[in-house]
């Protein structure tokens, strides 16, 4: 299987290729200059495989929750791409990358990502993994709330909790004194990355949950806000 997934969800831009269960990724820190930055890495990557956007068998995308203008941004780059080469999406949880890339990287097989969502809030969402799949998969569900408003992890999910995301380094204090004793450890520097979309996406599509590329849409959570605004960016064609 060979799939593309970019994620630009928070202030990391990313986009990997897989091929064959081999990650190819191209990241990098950059506030602000996600669309500057993810066609590039895209074309690059697929230059360096030698391979054409056509030749790929789905895309992936995370979906949100994020920053509005980062999720719009990688929303409108995979559609257009998707429409382009007639390709379908696979939308994946940015929360649910931030999870799986604290199992991945770090061997944490219980994460209570958290990113940032301004004006005193957080994006959460708890995550158990399989060991049988190698995938993270959520607890209850995702939600947006105040950090002393956190749900607490039931006793039979079980404890050695590890934070992950943003949100930890912005609100440690209060989700510490929420939390307790149940968190042993968390990194406030990490982000959402690509390849830790990817397996997500290969098990998604094999498993026939793949959309076409008009039903691949951002998850906002706080979508009373989110559809306010108005549209940000044109859709780009596909890179030749």
């Amino acid at each position: 299987m060979k799939l593309l997934a970019i994620d630009t969800s928070t202030d990391a831009c990313s986009a990997a290729l897989w091929l064959d269960g081999e990650v190819r990724q191209r990241y990098q820190v950059a506030p602000r200059e996600h669309g500057q930055l993810i066609l590039p890495m895209i074309e690059s990557l697929l230059g360096e495989a030698g391979l054409a956007l056509t030749q790929l068998d789905t895309l992936a995308f995370g979906r949100g929750p994020g920053g509005f203008t980062g999720v719009r941004i990688a929303n409108s780059v995979i559609q257009g791409l998707a429409f382009g080469a007639d390709l379908p999406v696979v939308p994946i949880s940015s929360l649910a990358a931030l999870a799986q890339g604290a199992w991945t990287e770090l061997g944490a097989p219980h994460v209570l990502a958290a990113i940032d969502a301004r004006i005193g809030e957080v994006y959460w969402g708890a995550y158990r993994a399989n060991e049988n799949s190698g995938l993270v998969a959520l607890v209850d569900k995702e939600i947006v709330c105040i950090p002393e408003d956190v749900p607490l992890p039931l006793a039979e999910d079980g404890g050695g909790w590890f934070g992950a995301g943003n949100g930890w380094h912005t609100y440690a204090q209060p989700l510490k004194a929420r939390l307790g004793e149940v968190v042993t450890a968390w990194d406030g520097q990490r982000y959402p990355q690509a390849q830790h979309l990817c397996a997500h996406a290969a098990d998604a599509f094999q498993r026939g949950l793949a959309v076409g590329a008009e039903r691949a849409l951002p998850v906002y959570l706080r979508d009373e806000v989110a559809w306010k605004k108005q549209p940000l960016l044109v859709i780009p064609p596909p890179p030749k």
